[in-house]
């Protein structure tokens, strides 16, 4: 895969060479009015391609950075869910006889005991 992407970039750039060098002509560029460069058409090019590239190459590597922030997060989380399911339990002693449940609440008179004024 490597030695494909090698090719391919080998490619790109011979043909961009020849552009350059077919078009090397000098262009007049007005940036504002009463503001002009003159400057060979390749350069325009590159100057063109790079504001494009530039901005959308800093917005990819900060989402890529922030995910992967994130992604580190929940890795974390997980590892530590899984050791903590993975944990030994420890045995505990066969369950004992236990009182009967009273789901029935006490009188309103068993809570006052008469004796008292």
């Amino acid at each position: 895969m490597g030695i494909l992407r090698t090719i391919i970039w080998v490619v790109l750039t011979a043909v961009l060479v020849i552009f350059a060098m077919a078009n090397w002509q000098v262009v007049t560029v007005t940036i504002w009015p009463g503001w002009e460069a003159e400057t060979k058409l390749p350069v325009v090019i590159l100057a063109a391609f790079l504001i494009g590239a530039v901005p959308m190459w800093i917005a990819l590597r900060t989402t890529r950075w922030s995910l992967k922030r994130r992604l580190d997060a929940i890795e974390r989380q997980a590892a530590d869910l899984r050791a903590l399911a993975h944990r030994p339990v420890e045995p505990t002693a066969a369950p004992t006889a236990t009182a009967p449940v009273n789901d029935i609440p006490p009188a309103p008179t068993d809570l006052f005991s008469p004796d008292k004024p």
